[in-house]
């Protein structure tokens, strides 16, 4: 299979994951314990934690995006009125909360910094070091 191809098709299973999450997310957002928004909590974790392992694991960022796409289109999706004018994700400060974490996670999981790519340290031109022979180390 061609490289392109098997990259296109993670890309499109990562945005069908992050339409799972985002729906399920969405949906369970609301959840309340008392006066502690569990369904947002948890929905948080883990569309964080979908974000994050995307990112490890396939050390593509464009997967990430699609995720990311996948996940903030289904919350976009089903946070409308539905045909008979229920609203999943009401204007509430609980529902906006959950709009904002969602995308400021992916937005957090995509800026990140490919940290293989940054060199561990460039030397200046003024602090080039010559290698110490072993003959001179000793003080033979």
């Amino acid at each position: 299979m061609p490289n392109w191809l098997s990259r296109v098709l993670s890309w499109i299973a990562a945005a069908l994951v992050g339409v799972v999450y985002g729906a399920a997310g969405t949906i369970a957002h609301s959840l309340m314990w008392g006066p502690i928004p569990i369904g947002l909590i948890v929905g948080g974790i883990a569309c964080a934690a979908l974000l994050v392992a995307v990112r490890a694991l396939t050390h593509d960022r464009a997967a990430a995006v699609a995720t990311a796409i996948g996940m903030i289109g289904m919350l976009m999706i089903i946070s409308g009125p539905g045909p008979g004018g229920s609203v999943i994700v009401p204007n509430t400060p609980v529902g906006q909360i959950w709009i904002y974490l969602v995308s400021g996670i992916a937005l957090l999981v995509i800026a990140w910094p490919n940290l293989k790519r940054v060199p561990a340290s460039t030397p200046t031109a003024g602090s080039a070091q010559t290698p110490v022979s072993p003959s001179t180390e000793n003080g033979s």
